[in-house]
């Protein structure tokens, strides 16, 4: 097994995390970098197009994901969609940015031990990484790489929700990365210039013309090399040849919460119980890892619409199909430059909470992704909602030492009893904001579950079971921390080894209170400090980007 090549830093996962890594490390050119992305490049024209991204759901571009029986959903095996892509998640998601709010992080810091975490030490990541189009000052960054801007034109049905939600009683909110969550509105999204900007478009990509940097696609990652107690590279099956890749100064993992677990184990390092049901050999026993899974339960409920109101005429109407995708390819607008999750919320089910704990998404169109009840015949809306902070923990274990095998993968939802009644109170809240004059102006009919009548307690607990699915915030199977079940330390670095940090969503030590994918770039922005500090550290007075780097504005 020959050496392929030598790099100071290799890189398992081109998703968000990677190409984040990726992108900023290669700004050194006295470095060279390599990033292995298992799936494929992101060029597929529904990947930039903003509504495409249902259609990329249940295709190639993602694993294929599917869990383990889910013992308190009516044993379902739920699909789990994931990005396989360079960009992962960021090229198949819905481009909804949020950031959580403060007590996420400070919540990190603070009960789990993660010094350097808090949320006024991560706010400067946030800033570093964005390039707003519209807002600015102590939330918002305006000359970062990834672009966040308001829709151009949303849908009479997504200002009609908007409308709703303020006669439920929310409060009209502008801009939910503020310094108030609460509130119904409008979405700013990862789009630029009428096309989504993931973060393979706005780190990775402007970095392909650099020599230092080599981007590998279609590559099985089979293990971490651990030689003395440092990972020294990375071993992968590229069209069924073996090859090993030397990392000089570190490897990095960023396969996210389902890959990252699965490759450490692969490579010897986890719970001993677990690697032997697998049959792989321990090398370094972590028990942490693949433990504390967490996700957001998601609750849809669509509303078909009394006339041709939503966006899905075009998707069944040709004439008008073809002449959206006219406008969107001459002006970047129109119905295709829409990201289809328009408008939202955030609310409270337990008034207690000292922020909101459930979040909305409405859609003016019937949902129709894999594992989702699609409207057929009629034009709808959809509607849902997740409780935000979930108390039940899931696990992510290797099926064998064969790593083209999917792991097992156990969200456990709803194993807690308070998710289920915070997620019923979701529910509940969107059927009332649903029922408000502004909305219930436009809709036919309400679909909710199969049909059946939902009012009591009792329902409201079989439609959950039944219907409940995955938000894609999967999190925390790798996880930050100072306590015994923590897998990396606090400077992402894998406790125990040497040369191997983790670097995506699974070092979440708690899932935070919106979507995942701003957070994830914050985690990667952060890492690269570190990595740079420790480089720099390890070879004193070395010029060039590890000894100087800040970022934009200084920052």
């Amino acid at each position: 097994m020959p050496d392929d090549a030598a790099y100071d830093y290799v890189i398992a996962g081109g998703g968000t995390g990677g190409s984040v890594l990726a992108g900023r490390l290669s700004e050194d050119p006295s470095v060279r970098v390599l990033l292995l992305e298992a799936g494929r490049s992101d060029r597929h024209p529904f990947i930039h197009m903003p509504a495409g991204f249902p259609r990329l759901k249940g295709g190639p571009y993602q694993w294929g994901y599917r869990s383990v029986p889910q013992k308190y959903s009516n044993g379902r095996r739920i699909p789990l969609a994931q990005g396989r892509v360079l960009g992962g998640g960021g090229s198949i998601n819905s481009q909804v940015f949020t950031t959580g709010v403060a007590a996420d992080y400070d919540g990190w810091a603070v009960d789990y031990g993660c010094e350097g975490w808090s949320a006024e030490e991560v706010r400067k990541y946030f800033v570093r990484s964005e390039a707003n189009s519209r807002l600015s000052g102590p939330h918002h960054g305006t000359q970062g790489p990834l672009g966040v801007s308001d829709l151009r034109r949303p849908h009479t049905l997504s200002a009609a929700f908007v409308q709703a939600g303020q006669e439920f009683g929310l409060p009209y909110n502008s801009d939910f990365n503020g310094a108030e969550q609460l509130g119904v509105g409008f979405y700013q999204t990862t789009t630029k210039n009428g096309r989504r900007c993931s973060a393979a478009v706005a780190y990775l990509k402007p970095a392909r013309k650099r020599p230092n940097l080599t981007v590998r696609v279609n590559v099985t990652v089979s293990k971490v090399i651990i030689k003395n107690a440092r990972a020294t590279g990375i071993q992968t099956i590229e069209r069924g040849v073996v090859r090993t890749y030397s990392a000089r100064r570190e490897v990095i993992v960023a396969s996210g919460a389902f890959g990252s677990p699965k490759l450490l184990q692969l490579s010897g390092i986890g719970d001993p119980a677990d690697l032997a049901a697998a049959g792989i050999d321990v090398l370094h026993a972590l028990p942490g890892v693949g433990k504390n899974l967490q996700d957001h339960l998601d609750l849809d409920i669509i509303y078909e619409l009394t006339d041709d109101h939503s966006l899905d005429r075009f998707n069944r109407v040709r004439p008008a199909t073809a002449m959206a995708g006219l406008e969107y390819l001459a002006f970047r607008s129109g119905p295709f430059a829409s990201n289809l999750v328009e408008a939202g919320g955030f609310s409270y089910a337990n008034t207690e909470e000292l922020t909101p704990d459930l979040q909305f998404h409405f859609l003016p169109a019937a949902r129709s992704e894999p594992g989702i009840a699609s409207l057929r015949p009629g034009f709808g809306a959809t509607l849902n909602s997740y409780f935000l902070r979930p108390r039940s923990r899931g696990t992510v274990r290797v099926a064998s030492a064969d790593p083209t095998m999917t792991p097992l993968i156990d969200p456990n939802f709803l194993a807690d009893d308070y998710d289920l009644e915070e997620t019923i109170a979701g529910v509940q809240q969107s059927r009332q904001i649903m029922g408000q004059a502004s909305m219930a102006a436009f809709i036919k009919k309400e679909h909710i579950g199969d049909g059946s009548r939902v009012a009591t307690r009792d329902e409201y607990v079989k439609f959950v079971r039944s219907y409940g699915r995955t938000s894609y915030h999967p999190v925390g199977t790798c996880a930050m921390g100072t306590t015994d079940d923590s897998v990396v330390s606090p400077r992402l670095k894998v406790y125990g080894l040497e040369g191997l940090r983790v670097v995506d969503s699974s070092i979440m030590p708690r899932l935070i209170s919106a979507n995942t994918q701003a957070p994830t770039i914050m985690i990667a922005e952060k890492a690269v400090d570190m990595i740079l500090e420790d480089a720099a550290a390890a070879a004193p007075g070395v010029s060039g980007l590890a000894g100087s780097y800040r970022g934009p504005n200084g920052v």
